[in-house]
């Protein structure tokens, strides 16, 4: 890599995948800092099924992460992994390699124990997290389920939410419902079948009111018999910030299970920014999230069906005070404008003037 880099940053995915867009790319976006980033591979996800398929680029990022940590850094960034082949090799050398290291975490990967196939088996990310967590000078967790963690093995924790920017989402104009209406849906295949959990109150409510689901994410047909009701739209920047204003409902399912409690609530502050009512699972963030916007929790499939016939049943005008109450708190308390100084002031970077 020559030189040393005097601020880098490490993500496992490309600027395409959620978590590193949210949590690197749209900071770096926003201050002054010339960063050196380096993603892994750069490609959209470091699924195993992904990483045989592109072998040459898999020996370089390894090549890569040697060169770096051979030069170095001055400030360093290490957000989740540096490497999915790593079991804490390469993390703790480059954050006891660098002047001054923060690692960025916003999942529980402290819970990710492998499982799956072998390939998940060989490299778990639980004790590559607690790894990276030991050997950072700082930490940024974000959600305090995750935090509260990482505090009981490091001094200095910092809780930075995944944020959005409201200003880059096409708000919701008319709460009228669609004929039929519209749940919606945003993610990627490797979530979809969370919508499994509630298929029997979707399918409920679409018995009801023909109510359809309009999924934005991948093209592939994943959820068996609820595939008759959705219509699917490809993942991009812009339909990311465009389709959401166009559906009714926005949900958010999740299971009872301890890696779901370090989620970080971005669906529902993606259905906030955009002004769209919601339903979610009240667990972990998701609870605060659901609060602070005033629209229902759903813990079983005849809450949310009861949950989402509310709504549906709710008038215009009811709808879009829920809608616009909730882009209103993104802005105020989840937003990268609100969030830029702490930031900033957890990587000790220069302030970003108003």
């Amino acid at each position: 890599m020559g030189r040393s880099p005097e601020y880098c940053a490490i993500t496992p995915y490309s600027r395409r995948a959620g978590s590193s867009r949210v949590r690197v790319f749209e900071w770096l976006d926003r201050v002054g800092t010339d960063f050196a980033v380096v993603s892994y591979a750069s490609l959209a996800d470091a699924a195993p099924s992904r990483l045989a398929r592109h072998p040459l680029a898999v020996a370089r990022a390894e090549l890569r992460l040697r060169s770096l940590a051979a030069a170095r850094p001055g400030r360093l960034l290490l957000h989740r992994e540096a490497s999915p082949l790593s079991r804490g090799w390469w993390e703790r050398r480059l954050l006891t390699g660098a002047d001054f290291a923060v690692y960025d975490f916003d999942d529980a990967l402290q819970w990710d124990r492998g499982d799956g196939g072998l390939a998940r088996k060989l490299a778990p990310k639980a004790e590559k997290a607690r790894t990276s967590v030991l050997h950072a000078d700082r930490v940024i967790a974000g959600n305090d389920v995750l935090g509260s963690w990482a505090a009981q093995h490091h001094g200095d924790v910092v809780v930075i939410p995944s944020c959005v920017a409201p200003e880059d989402y096409l708000p919701k104009t008319s709460y009228a419902l669609h004929d039929p209406p519209r749940l919606g849906w945003i993610g990627s295949r490797d979530n979809e079948a969370c919508l499994l959990l509630v298929a029997g109150a979707i399918e409920e409510i679409h018995r009801r009111t023909g109510a359809r689901l309009t999924l934005v994410g991948t093209t592939g047909r994943s959820l068996g018999r609820l595939e008759a009701l959705v219509d699917r739209i490809a993942w991009s920047p812009h339909t990311a910030r465009t389709a959401l204003a166009e559906i009714d409902i926005g949900l958010m399912p999740l299971p009872a299970t301890p890696y779901s409690l370090g989620k970080c609530g971005y669906k529902l502050l993606q259905y906030g920014a955009a002004g769209v009512p919601s339903v979610a699972s009240p667990i972990g963030v998701n609870a605060d999230i659901l609060r602070q916007f005033r629209m229902p929790a759903a813990s079983d499939v005849d809450e949310w069906t009861e949950a989402l016939q509310e709504l549906l049943d709710g008038s215009d005008a009811h709808r879009e005070r829920l809608g616009r109450g909730a882009r209103a708190v993104v802005g105020h308390r989840y937003s990268y404008d609100a969030w830029l100084p702490r930031w900033t002031a957890a990587l000790e970077l220069p302030a970003v003037p108003p």
